[in-house]
């Protein structure tokens, strides 16, 4: 299926491993250009070099912390010149911070809604006119599926960060509507990835791990990053026109919630 995505500008944060590789990979397989930005330098001009050589296509690059209250703006801004305007913000950035509710500071509660929410938000406020700009487009927001069920104990800040993505993109999805830009979000359940939390995880305790798959995932595997990306895609594509305000599950049947 052509997604009608070539020469379009695709913005991807939190891209230089794991989901937001994938996903900047698989937009620059369908013909975009990309600005990515990442905390590590290293991996993100490694990144760059892969998807120019594999795919040809331009990227920007910018070593960024998102937590910063005028980076996600500047990044936004500087890769819009460098490759003529936005098309596409796919917010990907993102953290955890495991700890009981009582035992979480206020300097733990801003960390990471800094990091889970705030970027984005500041990220899309720059990115809208750009979008607007070029007739509309579409904004994909990574939330989890702990942002739509319980995440378990020691999860209050991801549930939480992770729920309020869900919901800001819902009401985006409304007020931008009517200038052709769409806002939804997709919410991965167990990823494994190369480096990944659960790729460790199932090297240091396989059987355990296999428990976990067997009783949590009815697919009877771990989801893939490449899976999560190509859904991506489709969605931020004009193949998926009639989609907006929506919160996607990617997760091979481990979520149980009936919205």
């Amino acid at each position: 299926m052509d997604l009608h995505l070539t020469d379009k500008v695709a913005l991807i944060t939190g891209a230089s491993r794991g989901i937001g590789k994938y996903i900047a990979e698989a937009l620059a397989r369908e013909g975009c250009a990309v600005g990515i930005c990442a905390r590590s330098e290293d991996d993100l001009n490694e990144t760059a070099t892969h998807i120019r050589d594999a795919y040809g296509v331009s990227v920007y690059t910018e070593v960024a912390d998102l937590t910063q209250s005028d980076t996600p703006g500047t990044f936004v801004e500087k890769a819009a010149e460098a490759l003529g305007g936005v098309d596409i913000y796919v917010g990907n950035v993102g953290g955890n911070l495991r700890g009981d509710f009582m035992e979480l500071s206020d300097d733990d509660w801003d960390a990471i809604i800094d990091l889970n929410l705030k970027s984005h938000v500041r990220a899309s406020r720059a990115a809208i006119p750009h979008i607007r700009n070029a007739g509309g487009g579409s904004i994909c927001y990574i939330s989890s599926i702990y942002g739509r069920e319980l995440g378990g104990a020691g999860l209050t800040l991801y549930n939480t960060t992770k729920s309020a993505l869900i919901s800001m993109g819902k009401v985006m999805a409304q007020e931008l509507a009517p200038e052709n830009i769409r806002v939804n979000t997709v919410a991965p359940g167990s990823i494994r990835f190369p480096g990944g939390s659960w790729d460790r995880r199932v090297k240091e305790n396989p059987e355990a791990m296999q428990a976990f798959v067997e009783e949590n995932l009815p697919i009877g595997r771990f989801g893939r990053a490449e899976e999560v990306a190509d859904a991506v895609a489709f969605l931020v594509s004009e193949r998926a026109s009639l989609i907006t305000g929506a919160c996607i599950n990617i997760d091979g049947g481990q979520s149980h919630s009936l919205i």
